[in-house]
């Protein structure tokens, strides 16, 4: 089973830029469809993006089309999510887990902090 751990959160000021981290251990990262997710503070977690094992291609929630790209490293068993263009909206603590969707909620770890403001 692949334990994954989020990292590369933080504060930045509207139309900035953050890469997202998401190390893998205990498994071949790329044995794994990827999901990045994100969940603002008194909504529902809701899907951003994902990467998918068999073939690496790569599915945006229309929210962040254009303006986030997920990606992996095969040799650093990592997937990256690439977020430009930051809105305050986005804001939220992002998860990465192993699946697109349907995941159950012992599926995510603690995730790492975005936060966008001027």
């Amino acid at each position: 089973q692949v334990q994954l751990v989020e990292s590369g959160g933080g504060s930045v000021h509207p139309g900035g830029s953050l890469r997202l981290s998401c190390a893998a251990s205990g498994s071949s990262i790329d044995n794994y469809d990827i999901g990045w997710f994100r969940q603002a503070p008194g909504k529902e977690r809701e899907g951003v993006s994902c990467i998918v094992s068999r073939d690496g291609s790569t599915h945006y929630a229309d929210f962040v089309k254009g303006r986030f790209t997920i990606s992996r490293d095969n040799a650093k068993n990592a997937v990256y999510l690439q977020m430009n263009s930051l809105k305050p909206e986005d804001t939220a603590t992002y998860y990465c887990a192993p699946g697109c969707s349907g995941l159950p909620l012992d599926a995510f770890g603690p995730g790492t902090l975005v936060t966008v403001t001027s």
